[in-house]
């Protein structure tokens, strides 16, 4: 329905222009027309989202029958093109309910994850044939789910349970394809026992997260550790089906110096972001994202 009538608006009324010349004056008729024969649905707003509609989905095959109206409007106010068609595609995926979509949206799921390293692309969820940290890994991950105060602390322990008591929520911030595996996952080298805060298993990426949870500032000692429970997990774990198990590192903070001379630098599958307890706002985030980016071209001019 809301193509086909943005498709009357745009082509028959307009004449393939992106306004009539009598603009606003055509959109109020076509509304007092359509609610008298279908109802109050056809305001003026909602037939200048169905003319955007239209135009942002002109073939019925780039549409989606998963997804209802209300979530295209919600697509429909993201701007960035590329951002658009991955929240299209990642709310297919996984399913999201229309309130999982304007959070996702809302907190610049897309954009942290285009920064979480210096990429020049996302690699879309449909792309699912190779094991792609870049589809997992986002900086910062946002918490605001676990409801706790912005100045308030909280222990490395009450974190993972938080965690686990809210997992719904956590699965959604990390993405599609998500199992949980276990915490306090139990590993023993030499008959000593180590245990990993937090695992779960990628079925789309088909690999291993494996997650530390850290409410300091991030140390050498952290990223020693998820070296040796990832170089476990490749060896004594991952099946030969499996591609490289990644690891995670959420921590409160992160020294520039220690990861430009540990292996994080270096690293394709160890990674630490900082996590957030509460959702900033957009405008904040936004300029989060662009000192990361101004960041990103400063070394890339120093290397």
């Amino acid at each position: 329905m809301p193509i086909g009538i943005g498709k009357e608006i745009v082509e028959e009324e307009q004449n393939g222009l992106s306004r009539a010349k009598y603009g606003i004056a055509l959109l109020e008729e076509l509304a007092k027309r359509l609610s008298t024969l279908y109802g109050k649905s056809f305001s003026s707003r909602n037939l200048r989202y169905m003319r955007q509609f239209y135009r942002e989905f002109p073939k019925w095959n780039a549409v989606s029958s998963e997804l209802s109206w209300t979530h295209y409007r919600l697509l429909l106010k993201v701007e960035n093109a590329n951002a658009r068609e991955f929240y299209l595609e990642e709310a297919f995926a996984g399913n999201w309910s229309t309130r999982q979509l304007e959070r996702q949206i809302n907190s610049l799921y897309f954009d942290r994850l285009l920064m979480s390293k210096d990429k020049t692309r996302l690699k879309l969820v449909a792309d699912k044939q190779t094991s792609h940290p870049d589809n997992i890994i986002k900086d910062p991950f946002i918490l605001e789910f676990l409801d706790v105060k912005e100045n308030e602390t909280m222990a490395e322990s009450d974190l993972e349970s938080a965690l686990i008591e809210k997992l719904k929520h956590f699965l959604l911030e990390l993405g599609n394809g998500f199992s949980f595996v276990g915490r306090q996952y139990r590993i023993t080298a030499d008959n000593d026992h180590y245990y990993i805060d937090l695992v779960f298993y990628n079925y789309i990426l088909k690999c291993f997260l494996l997650i530390d949870l850290k409410t300091e500032k991030l140390t050498p000692q952290d990223i020693g550790q998820m070296d040796f429970y990832v170089q476990f997990f490749e060896d004594q774990i991952k099946q030969p089906s499996d591609n490289p198990s990644i690891g995670l590192i959420l921590c409160t903070a992160k020294n520039k110096t220690i990861v430009k001379y540990s292996l994080l630098n270096e690293s394709k599958q160890i990674f630490a972001s900082k996590y957030q307890l509460y959702l900033p706002t957009t405008i904040q985030l936004e300029q989060e994202i662009s000192q990361k980016r101004l960041q990103i071209e400063h070394e890339r001019k120093l290397s």
